[in-house]
């Protein structure tokens, strides 16, 4: 609902015309009707009237939370819209996982825009859900909720020009809307070409220079800084010389982290690295709506009143947050309502044995283990002498060697093996349901009994997050496609908490077991990982024989 006619008062930041003064905004139906400077500060506030801020680049399933609870805890740190890639479920779901995130969004008082994912499956390299092809994105691009084409991850189709991936393309491109690129590393012509074939923007830089080879050619950047992935550091510097192609997301945050803070606190930390404030707030709240068209308010007369107000300009800490002109949130209280939720799924595979994790051991003289690296998406690949016990290459506890395995969620098949580095695990094991892009069951553990053990408890809830030691048992059930729970975020980000807590508890040292834990199955990132089909070499896209 609107609250008619009421105004507000405090310090009007102009980002347009890089001003501060004390104004007076009157809102009627939903609308900015006038903003009136006032020569006076005739009002007892030092407080600032903003943009909301908006997430750039974000899928909301990687929350644990369904569209709407992660509205609720957004709009407390003053969050008013999120650019939405549902690649998740469609992965998992196909066209009827996009349609439950679209009316499920619809239903809570938050702008939502989202993408038509480019690349379900992601690769032919692992088990997926569903397929969207070239007709299926451009039936998704003709709705009025999807803004663009989502990551474009397929960059080698891209290079050489495959039939599918340019018809998504020229699809979005007839309709005018953009295209979102994912293309981790890419440089020089190669990059240049990529860009060349209309795709506008790059989530995936974790190098400034990358950055700089690609802004060079016309691509906007998205500096990212998730609950796994964090680039803020290596990249903020570039928003002093490019304000105007810069922008903020988080890609993937855990409901703890929602729960803590958002888009907020990137600018909270660009103040103190010196940025100009009019840059940050350029980046943070109106390069995403000029870029991708969104109809989110910018503190304009006429605007939808979609603002916030701000204790400071360096902490930024929210006092209220207004969208459509209703008051949302206030003093970190969300006014928005849970609602009920039916969830959607697909699984459908029986539980498994210990003897499924057994590794044979062939005489191999090395073998090769995925490490992974605390922050970031990318892993590292090394070679080792393998530990052998009754012909069975098993962990190396001392060596910090774990083993890794992904269960096919979709149809009974054989479970794939492997070994992983930096975990830290001293005993007991992790599994999880949320493995981008394809979402079969990934776990890492110290034995076998602890994997099976952890992977059963995610079966039998068809869907979730488990961590199993030697006297404890968790899980965290995720109902909605396996991706996400039914209740309310703030519990739900409590729960995490336990749970994440209970894993580090076990020896892990990484700032977010469960979610580096997830992009261990992610292909498409390199060096090494592991699908539900094998070991995956991710510079020459290909299995590791």
């Amino acid at each position: 609902m609107f609250l008619n006619n009421f105004s507000i008062t405090a310090n009007y930041v102009d980002v347009w015309k890089k001003e501060i003064y004390p104004a007076e905004v009157l809102v009627k139906e939903g609308k900015i009707i006038s903003i009136r400077h006032t020569n006076e500060l005739h009002f007892k506030t030092s407080n600032f009237l903003l943009p909301g801020f908006i997430d750039s680049h974000v899928h909301i399933e990687s929350s644990m939370l369904t569209p709407s609870e992660f509205a609720r805890l957004a709009v407390a740190h003053g969050t008013v819209a999120t650019v939405s890639d549902p690649h998740e479920i469609a992965n998992v779901c196909g066209m009827e996982g996009v349609e439950f995130m679209i009316e499920n969004g619809k239903r809570v008082n938050f702008k939502f825009n989202f993408g038509a994912p480019s690349c379900v499956p992601a690769t032919i390299f692992e088990t997926a859900g569903a397929a969207l092809n070239s007709d299926d994105v451009m039936q998704l691009l003709n709705k009025v909720e999807i803004k663009y084409l989502s990551e474009m991850m397929n960059f080698p189709g891209v290079l050489f020009k495959d039939r599918e991936v340019m018809k998504k393309i020229a699809a979005a491109h007839k309709l005018d809307k953009p295209v979102d690129g994912h293309a981790p590393g890419l440089r020089g012509k190669n990059a240049k070409q990529y860009i060349e074939a209309g795709i506008t923007t790059d989530h995936e830089c974790f190098t400034k220079e990358e950055a700089l080879d690609k802004l060079q050619y016309g691509m906007k950047i998205i500096i990212r800084e998730g609950s796994a992935a964090k680039n803020f550091e290596a990249l903020i510097d570039l928003l002093n010389d490019y304000p105007d192609n810069i922008m903020f997301c988080s890609d993937d945050k855990h409901p703890d982290s929602l729960a803590e803070g958002h888009i907020n606190q990137l600018c909270a930390r660009a103040v103190k690295k010196g940025i100009d404030i009019f840059k940050i707030l350029q980046a943070a709240c109106i390069n995403p709506v000029l870029h991708y068209g969104l109809d989110a308010g910018l503190l304009r007369e006429g605007d939808a009143a979609d603002f916030i107000m701000v204790e400071d300009l360096k902490e930024f800490k929210v006092l209220r947050t207004y969208i459509n002109g209703e008051l949302v949130a206030e003093n970190g209280k969300s006014f928005i309502e849970s609602v009920e939720v039916i969830p959607v799924n697909q699984f459908d595979c029986d539980e498994i044995k210990t003897d499924d994790l057994k590794v044979l051991y062939n005489n191999e003289e090395k073998i090769f283990v995925i490490e992974a690296l605390d922050g970031q998406l990318i892993t590292n690949k090394f070679e080792t002498i393998p530990k052998i016990e009754n012909g069975y290459i098993v962990p190396d506890i001392e060596n910090d060697i774990l083993k890794i395995a992904v269960v096919n969620r979709y149809h009974n098949a054989p479970v794939a093996k492997a070994f992983i580095k930096n975990f830290g695990l001293s005993h007991g094991a992790i599994a999880s349901s949320v493995a981008h892009d394809s979402h079969n069951i990934i776990a890492v553990g110290a034995d076998d009994k602890s994997i099976a053990t952890a992977v059963n408890l995610v079966i039998k809830e068809k869907g979730g997050i488990s961590c199993v030691s030697s006297s404890d048992e968790k899980i965290l059930p995720l109902p909605v496609a396996g991706l996400m729970s039914t209740g309310d975020g703030y519990k739900i980000a409590e729960a995490y908490t336990g749970i994440d807590k209970m894993a580090k508890e076990l020896g892990s040292s990484l700032s977010a077991p469960f979610m580096t834990l997830s992009f261990m199955a992610l292909l498409v990132i390199p060096h090494l990982k592991l699908s539900d089909m094998g070991l995956f070499d991710g510079d020459a896209f290909k299995f590791v024989n």
